[in-house]
């Protein structure tokens, strides 16, 4: 068995050769017909650390809802945990009876719950004792917390913590669940299942959870990661098991194939290059297209005077280290945030950012994308639908009431267009993989055609192939004049699509990269040789800043 310390693909031929952990054979699921997992044989081997790749919608998170018994799987699906036969469907939450604990793409996390509700949620629903010692829950808790660095109030409301906070809720709760599991579940090891954990953790976080990842392997459990990033799953993996429209592909260890060959397994062709047409760049930085937005004097709590102009047609991007200020721009501008001062010029009208707000800006024509799509940007309960259409329905109103047919056929068309998988319009928003819902409030925004499209972390959590896509989505909104803001920390996205980029520091803008400028190397360096210019772990730093240079970075 390898050690905590050793990196992933070292499993010797005899751990490869024992009875898996976990071993589904014919799991399949269908919705309304459609068939979205389709007779998947998986083994997961004990001591492994198994990676699950696959474009958004080709039926991984599907999966591994089945594994939760969270759907029921169609009549066939057999599983086995530890040699021993799992009845299908699991009852709920009949899973940790195996030893399995997960970490859902959505967290599963309830938002009006205290943090310590959430923590405790699995144990209190399965314990017989008749009172609770909430002291005595909120003490265990902190220390719990402390063991992973974790600054949590125990009674603080889940709905107020940041997407961090969260994400890093749901990883220690699992985690902890999966060591007291181990010590009580019937059939031995167990197995921790990681759906998407990394989109919203700095990089301490990421290095932390992949060395419990490790540490969990290496006592002889397993972990099941889901990811889309291909350095994470080519880092932490030993094997790695790719997914493409329901069907399981190709599972491969992960020190033997490429990154062009797992490309190719996830998309089922060579990932065409993305080169964006740049709008023109004159000798002094200025953009060779009309100016369309200038915003002059922006300041909050965290921003001072920042101020910069944007031409019809040009991609603008915003980045920096974590904590920098940068990510906050498109909020502000939108009135989603309160600014402190600051003026935004858009369409010859000067508006107020202290009192912005989002009526106004959509009165302007302007579309906010946000990194969070589920919590600040859709409704999941109801349908696609409406979701997609709720930006335009006033195009299907009449004096006779709403022309629910046209508007259905309009549907249609536009999830077909922006490539929705499954372009089924009444199914629940929330029922569709990540990559998927991003596509849909794209296509909400964008049918409206937006003057100023507003994009933070456009493809966190998006697969390669819906990347290229939203990528094209972006390119093509630039081309017909709408000007686009995006705040990203993935500097290989902003090199891709941006014709500036604006590099934040404490606050402030510190650099400018035009044109030939551009690349992920620059980016990086401009970042970090800016964060070196004070003592990183010093009082002028954020704490984000100093966790990101102590880490090196991404």
């Amino acid at each position: 068995m390898r050690t905590i310390d050793e990196g992933p693909g070292r499993m010797n031929a005899a751990e490869l050769d024992r009875p898996p952990l976990v071993r589904a054979r014919n799991v399949s699921k269908s919705f309304g017909g459609v068939r979205v997992l389709n007779a998947v044989d998986l083994d997961v081997l004990p001591g492994e650390i198994h990676g699950l790749l696959g474009e958004n919608g080709s039926g991984k998170s599907t999966f591994i809802k089945v594994l939760a018994g969270f759907h029921e799987p169609d009549p066939g699906a057999e599983l086995q945990v530890n040699g021993e036969d799992v009845p299908m469907p699991l009852a709920p939450g009949a899973f940790r009876d195996y030893g399995m604990s997960f970490v859902h793409q959505d967290l599963g996390l309830m938002p009006t719950l205290s943090v310590l509700e959430n923590l405790r949620l699995g144990t209190f629903s399965r314990a017989s004792r008749w009172a609770i010692s909430w002291r005595k829950e909120a003490q265990a808790a902190r220390e719990l917390f402390a063991e992973f660095a974790l600054d949590l109030d125990p009674a603080a409301r889940v709905s107020d913590l940041s997407g961090t906070e969260r994400a890093l809720l749901a990883i220690v709760r699992a985690v902890h669940e999966m060591r007291t599991l181990r010590g009580g579940a019937r059939t031995g090891p167990g197995m921790l299942i990681l759906d998407e954990p990394t989109v919203f953790l700095p990089e301490t976080g990421r290095r932390q959870l992949f060395a419990l990842m490790r540490e969990i392997a290496a006592d002889g459990a397993a972990v099941l990661f889901v990811s889309h990033d291909l350095d994470e799953v080519r880092e932490i993996t030993d094997r790695v098991t790719v997914f493409r429209d329901g069907l399981l592909k190709a599972t491969v260890d992960t020190a033997g194939v490429s990154d062009a060959d797992l490309v190719q397994l996830i998309i089922g062709r060579e990932l065409p290059d993305y080169s964006a047409e740049h709008v023109a760049i004159s000798a002094d930085g200025a953009v060779e297209s009309d100016l369309a937005v200038r915003v002059s004097d922006l300041s909050d709590e965290r921003l001072r005077s920042v101020s910069f102009d944007l031409g019809a047609g040009e991609v603008l991007g915003l980045t920096g280290l974590l904590g920098s200020g940068f990510e906050r721009v498109p909020y502000l501008l939108f009135g989603a945030f309160a600014a402190g001062s600051g003026s935004l010029e858009i369409a010859g009208e000067k508006l107020l950012l202290p009192a912005m707000d989002p009526v106004k800006a959509i009165a302007h024509r302007m579309a906010l994308i946000p990194a969070d799509r589920q919590r600040d940007g859709s409704v999941g309960s109801i349908s696609v639908r409406d979701n997609a259409m709720l930006r335009v329905i006033d195009r299907y109103t009449s004096w006779r009431g709403l022309q629910r047919r046209r508007m259905a056929r309009d549907c249609e068309r536009t999830l077909e267009r922006f490539d929705v998988r499954p372009p089924i319009p009444g199914i629940a928003y929330q029922s569709l993989s990540g990559g998927n819902q991003q596509k849909v409030l794209l296509a909400k925004w964008l049918s409206a055609e937006p003057e100023m499209l507003l994009l933070h972390e456009p493809t966190q959590g998006v697969d390669v192939g819906a990347r290229a896509q939203i990528y094209r989505f972006i390119h093509d909104a630039a081309g017909k004049g709408c000007s686009v803001l995006c705040a990203s920390s993935d500097y290989e996205q902003l090199a891709l699509i941006c014709d500036r980029v604006l590099i934040f520091d404490r606050g402030r803008v510190a650099r400018e990269l035009r044109g030939s400028e551009i690349s992920k190397d620059r980016i990086a360096h401009e970042c970090y040789t800016l964060a070196d210019r004070v003592d990183p772990t010093g009082p002028a730093a954020t704490d984000g800043q100093a966790d990101q240079v102590r880490a090196g970075g991404r």
